[in-house]
């Protein structure tokens, strides 16, 4: 039976921990509508993005294409999602906030309308698909566990991640 993997502090390191710690990327407003987020400024910290990923999953920097599924494409566990955004914290001098990728996913929606015992409900779903409009519809599958959300993480999910964070600090869009 695999050791479990734990913090720095002994607990366990689980799905659900991560997404606690990483959420799924933030949905800033401007009133009632959400800033895009441009192809450019994804192309502008994939190169970073794509290196440190690289050098956590220990592959090849050319495998870490935009789309590739995280966990089922590049072998990604849960303690690499914990080094990704130490590095990305740091190369970027950023901080990524615990929970917050699914926070941001979740948006005004209650969490009792976005997740139920363990599971998203069909709001819930449709807020992800929205948030996380890098990710192909039918990897979208209901029911859906909230545990298995980091499985549709891409590399660009942690550049739409980066941006936003880089936009929250005073003269960080330029920082990429």
């Amino acid at each position: 039976m695999p050791q479990a993997i734990r913090d720095r502090a002994g607990e366990q390191i689980t799905s659900r921990s991560l997404l606690r710690r990483f959420g799924t990327p933030t949905m800033e407003r401007t009133g009632m509508m959400p800033v895009e987020i441009t192809k450019e400024e994804i192309l502008a910290v994939y190169p970073k993005v794509a290196q440190i990923m690289a050098d956590a999953l220990g592959c090849d920097v050319e495998q870490v294409g935009l789309g590739v599924p995280l966990i089922e494409g590049l072998n990604a566990e849960s303690i690499d999602f914990l080094d990704i955004i130490f590095q990305l914290e740091r190369t970027f001098k950023v901080k990524i906030p615990r929970g917050k990728i699914v926070e941001d996913a979740r948006g005004d929606l209650p969490e009792a309308a976005f997740e139920q015992k363990g599971h998203l409900t069909e709001a819930g779903l449709e807020h992800l698909r929205r948030f996380l409009s890098e990710v192909p519809a039918d990897r979208f599958r209901s029911p859906m566990k909230v545990a298995d959300v980091p499985r549709l993480f891409t590399p660009e999910t942690f550049c739409k991640v980066v941006v936003r964070a880089l936009r929250a600090v005073p003269g960080g869009a330029s920082r990429g």
